[in-house]
């Protein structure tokens, strides 16, 4: 059993490897589900459907793309293969696939054009490829199904250029005469390490975790250093309330760094369906999920699904628009770059002024031992203030356990916030608030915290 000290400084040797590093920097990221369920207007396919259903006659991925970077996104991840079995690409390995679609003759292939695509419009490139395959009859056949999906994978992560995810859900079905089919992750994890080195694999995958749900519902406190297995020899589950406090970690008999990844949809479904069109996500929603994912040190992956034709809905472009107008706008005019920042330690070295700048090269840390902080920042005049962003530098691990912001009124001061973890990136939002100065308070860390940036807006 570890004492409070003890446990922090273990804690505090578990940081991100570089692609996960990389990975959350990316911060907001696009998951297209597009397959034979967007012509049968459903949402999961049995893998009976004929291949001659499948004919986007108007399929544009520039589009998909162009329509990303408007809303702030940085990469884009294909359902290359859903559960029904039917590939976007012309696997050689099945012939439920596009090459037996009409569209382009058969000659067709959307992942290598989602992939051309963001090359071209400079965002990255991502696959999901179901575990579960309803139309493959070697389903359930133990290894030889595991060959299958090998030589699938092994396709898609060598024809397609760098990959930046490889996207793996959990879903698990029953095969013929209901056999059960049990994935041989190590293997597809060591297929990705060797094809795709740089690539996360998420969400059933060592790299980066699923949140726990679906509805784009975020964690009070999400800790990225969380438990993996317990003195008693069970596990954590991904919908667990608690996944890092240090009253779970005394029972942790080991630790991972793994953060969160916020997977939703843009609509009520992940395929498009019509009748949709008048349920597509507010612009109040997705921008509360946008502060609370990115803001709350989680990825958010919002999927758009496109329609019939192969393009988005005009009604989602526009609200994937609006949402990009109205994040760029709350970061467009930094309320802190003239202002005076000081700390409660910084040894007149004043390298407080480090977290003006939005990088890991450079940072500010209290002295070993201090594990609460004040920073002050004070502006040359009253300024209306709405949001603070918080980060810690990473390559330190997670330390902040909580803090408050307090803003100056009159000759005290009034508190206007509080939190918990910080971690990647901490979006505190409050009321609209005229003030000369905010104060910042780490009120508790797991040893001295380490703070990369600090903005106000």
């Amino acid at each position: 059993m570890y004492n409070n000290f003890e446990l922090d400084k273990k804690l505090i040797n578990i940081i991100p490897s570089e692609r996960q590093l990389e990975h959350q920097q990316m911060e907001f990221y696009a998951f297209i589900h597009f397959t034979v369920n967007t012509f049968t207007d459903k949402e999961w396919g049995d893998g009976t459907e004929k291949p001659e259903i499948f004919n986007p006659t108007e399929l544009d991925c520039d589009q998909w793309v162009d329509a990303c970077k408007k809303a702030g996104m940085t990469g884009l991840i294909l359902t290359a293969k859903h559960h029904d079995g039917f590939c976007l690409w012309p696997s050689k390995y099945t012939e439920h696939s596009i090459k037996n679609s009409p569209y382009k003759k058969g000659k067709g292939d959307i992942v290598q054009e989602a992939a051309k695509a963001c090359k071209k419009g400079g965002i990255k490139f991502g696959v999901y490829l179901s575990p579960w395959d309803r139309n493959c009859p070697l389903y359930g056949q133990g290894k030889a199904y595991d060959d299958y999906y090998c030589n699938q994978l092994t396709e898609l992560l060598t024809n397609y250029g760098e990959l930046f995810s490889v996207w793996f859900d959990g879903a698990c079905g029953e095969g013929p005469n209901g056999k059960k089919q049990e994935y041989d992750w190590d293997r597809y994890y060591s297929i990705v390490r060797s094809l795709q080195p740089n690539a996360c694999i998420s969400v059933s995958g060592p790299d980066v975790r699923w949140c726990g749900n679906e509805a784009g519902d975020t964690r009070e406190s999400e800790w990225s250093v969380i438990a993996s297995k317990f003195t008693d020899g069970t596990t954590p589950s991904d919908t667990d309330k608690d996944l890092g406090s240090r009253a779970l970690m005394l029972k942790a008999s080991s630790a991972i760094w793994q953060a969160a990844e916020v997977d939703t949809s843009i609509r009520p479904g992940w395929f498009y369906h019509r009748k949709e069109n008048i349920k597509v996500r507010s612009l109040k929603t997705l921008t509360d999920i946008y502060y609370r994912s990115v803001g709350g040190n989680c990825t958010l992956l919002l999927n758009i699904p496109p329609d019939t034709r192969g393009l988005f809905a005009d009604v989602d472009v526009k609200r994937l628009e609006a949402l990009g107008q109205t994040i760029k706008a709350a970061v467009s005019s930094c309320l802190s770059e003239d202002a005076v920042f000081t700390a409660s330690s910084d040894d007149g070295k004043n390298l407080i002024d480090n977290v003006k700048t939005d990088t890991y090269d450079t940072y500010f840390a209290t002295n070993e031992g201090e594990n609460t902080a004040t920073i002050t920042i004070t502006f040359p005049e009253s300024r209306k203030i709405r949001m603070a962003v918080i980060k810690e530098n990473l390559l330190f691990s997670q330390r902040i356990e909580s803090f408050t912001i307090e803003c100056q009124r009159g000759r005290g001061w009034k508190n206007i916030f509080e939190g918990t973890t910080v971690g990647y990136k901490r979006i505190a939002r409050f009321r609209p608030i005229l003030t000369n100065a905010v104060r910042i308070n780490i009120t508790d860390s797991r040893v001295n915290p380490v703070i990369s940036h600090i903005a106000i807006y």
